[in-house]
């Protein structure tokens, strides 16, 4: 998310926070203890095992996350929610107060200042532990501790809103529809109603998994259980309004507009009206993470000053929320000419708190969005288009140790791509010329510091990416960033360094093979990842590659693909194309992501009869080129297939 000024500091709810683990006196478990549990939680309450493990699922997947908070404060495989408990000022990654739209035309947006001052009462959906604690008895450290505590605490939640619906409590799953949607915490029907949707959806289909813990969890596939969506006509919830919203039918949205506000003296905020994609081509999608709660981020977004972004998405229950239409530009990316060509989709949770989980419902209702918008603007479902912030390269050499991090190396982008429906598997063999970077994200621990203190070691936590040598060793420094760290010093293990970092889906040139190490073209660098045959982190594709042009010993790297000169109308003044302060280096190779013209909005007024969009005639090609992409042009390079 970007943040101006260091607004968020201050804001209010910021969860998570806290690393609490179980307790100390916590026995070892048997691998099947957690499937016990459901099943004896299901029959003392007389909840279907079904209902139960598919509500479960949707929450945490069945994790524990070693007792810790999620984003909205949720605990244990039934994210049973005390955020009271759980509130505090989290660790968040601020950069200060760049400039949000990534392009120097003008003045930088005015800083967000505004105080937003402590939430007094916490939604229902922040407390159920509470009410938890009550049905059950037990107390609210154990339902946040004890795994079975909790399970038997959600289930004593979903008997008593079947009661209170008074619904009887059957052996038929189809029977609990009603109970699951207000299990769900959502205020409108719309969410309540996909939530359990979803949980049903998991019922018909089955799951099974090991969990964060070692615990072997199945549900087993039930295809005639039906959902009857009428039942939560009687919860009563508000309907929320969606009238503005460009959003698929199986996602519960609302329409929360951020302002477009002049400021005198010609400026302006917080996006840009545009008329795409008839002005732009839209082929970008950035995934961002909020770096505050969701009560926090909706004020955020409604601030005139502030910066913006498309949509919203709720960790608690999926809830969508669009800021801005799609057809006008939001300043989210840093990055001026991504801005302009892409859709920005902020999702509540914080980087630095891998255990701050985010949740299935969140997962399931962001792919279904990114799915919704890719064939809208026929988007491929690739990591060259389906972007990290930390993926957005800078615009300029002085830019990129601005660039924000988020959403980090927890984001499971192997999860999130199977239910894209494009899930990373091998497209050609283990001595291909090309790999997809794809390690087991539960057993891919690298250690990261900096997630509290800047010494200190994260949590233990699974993640998507994979560390990169100097040579194949773990003792060898990690590759340089000559961008981040302009002095030539090594990256570092920093839960925000970017500089010597691949992560799951980006695909890389390989440049050599050394036992149980793997080397790639990276930042005009050889470097080295770990990759056993007997567990790898890579899998074989194929790709086309690029490569300097014969006779040149090196070729510059760009941030934009701007025009040439020549492109420039009378009135539009002349944007600098600045070359990175990498070089791509004769014999190297990288994966091209796409083909694509000069293009520049020039955008600087309130009125929008002064925009112009500006395209040329020289290609480029974007490239993998580090962790994030970048540009290089095609009269430079050669492809090589």
């Amino acid at each position: 998310m970007l943040r101006a000024g260091g607004a968020m500091a201050s804001a209010a709810l910021l969860l998570p926070l806290v690393s609490a683990g179980p307790s100390a006196t916590a026995d070892q478990r048997a691998d099947d203890a957690l499937q016990s549990d459901f099943a004896a939680a299901a029959a003392k309450y007389r909840v279907p095992q079904s209902v139960l493990l598919g509500v479960s699922y949707l929450q945490s997947r069945w994790d524990t996350h070693g007792g810790a908070a999620s984003v909205t404060g949720g605990y244990g495989p039934m994210h049973l929610t005390d955020a009271r408990t759980a509130l505090a000022e989290a660790p968040h990654h601020s950069h200060g107060g760049e400039d949000a739209r990534g392009d120097d035309a003008r003045p930088a947006p005015v800083a967000a200042g505004a105080e937003l001052g402590q939430v007094s009462e916490l939604p229902a959906r922040l407390r159920t532990l509470d009410h938890a604690a009550e049905l059950s008895g037990y107390s609210a450290e154990r339902l946040r501790d004890n795994p079975a505590a909790n399970v038997s605490g959600g289930a004593a939640l979903l008997a008593d809103a079947q009661k209170k619906l008074g619904r009887p409590l059957s052996e038929d799953p189809a029977d609990w529809y009603g109970a699951v949607a207000r299990f769900s915490g959502a205020d409108d029907i719309a969410t309540a109603t996909t939530y359990a949707n979803d949980v049903f959806d998991v019922i018909r289909t089955g799951e099974s998994r090991i969990t964060d813990s070692g615990q072997r969890v199945a549900l087993a596939a039930d295809p005639a259980v039906v959902a009857d969506p009428a039942q939560a006509a009687r919860l009563g919830l508000r309907t929320a309004d969606a009238r503005k919203t460009q959003c698929p039918p199986t996602v519960a949205c609302e329409w929360i507009p951020a302002p477009y506000e002049e400021f005198g003296e010609n400026d302006y905020g917080n996006h840009d009206l545009a008329d795409r994609p008839a002005s732009q081509t839209v082929k970008y999608i950035v995934i961002h993470d909020t770096e505050g709660s969701w009560d926090t981020t909706i004020k955020l977004v409604q601030d005139p000053a502030y910066v913006s972004w498309q949509y919203t998405l709720r960790s608690s229950d999926g809830h969508i929320a669009q800021h801005v239409p799609l057809k006008d530009v939001a300043w989210h990316a840093g990055n001026w000419y991504v801005n302009a060509k892409s859709v920005g989709l902020e999702h509540e949770g914080f980087l630095v708190a891998p255990d701050a989980w985010y949740t299935e419902a969140m997962y399931r209702s962001s792919a279904r969005l990114v799915r919704y918008l890719a064939k809208r603007y026929g988007i491929p479902l690739d990591r060259q288009h389906i972007l990290g912030h930390d993926n957005v390269p800078g615009t300029t050499a002085l830019t990129i140790r601005g660039m924000h991090t988020d959403p980090g190396p927890y984001w499971d982008w192997s999860h999130y791509f199977r239910l894209l429906g494009r899930p990373f598997t091998p497209t050609a063999g283990p001595g291909s010329d090309v790999v997809t970077i794809r390690p087991d994200y539960a057993r891919n621990q690298p250690v990261y510091t900096g997630c509290a203190k800047p010494a200190d070691a994260c949590v233990p936590h699974g993640s998507g990416a994979v560390r990169l040598h100097t040579a194949p060793s773990e003792d060898a420094p990690l590759v340089k960033d000559i961008g981040l760290r302009p002095g030539g010093e090594d990256s570092t293990t920093g839960v925000n360094d970017t500089g010597a970092r691949a992560s799951t889906g980006q695909q890389y040139a390989v440049a050599g093979r050394a036992g149980d190490w793997t080397a790639i073209w990276y930042l005009g660098q050889q470097a080295w990842f770990h990759n056993p045959r007997t567990r790898p982190t890579a899998v074989g594709a194929r790709g086309v590659l690029l490569t300097p042009k014969p006779g040149a010993p090196q070729i510059p790297v760009y941030g934009r693909a701007y025009p040439e000169a020549a492109a420039y109308p009378a009135g539009v003044p002349v944007q600098a194309i600045s070359p990175l302060p990498y070089q791509l280096l004769a014999g190297q190779k990288y994966v091209v992501g796409d083909r694509t013209p000069g293009e520049y909005l020039y955008a600087t007024t309130f009125d929008t009869a002064g925009h112009t969009v500006v395209r040329g005639q020289e290609p480029y090609y974007e490239i993998q080129f580090g962790h994030r992409v970048a540009f290089v042009k095609a009269a430079d390079v050669t492809l090589v297939r």
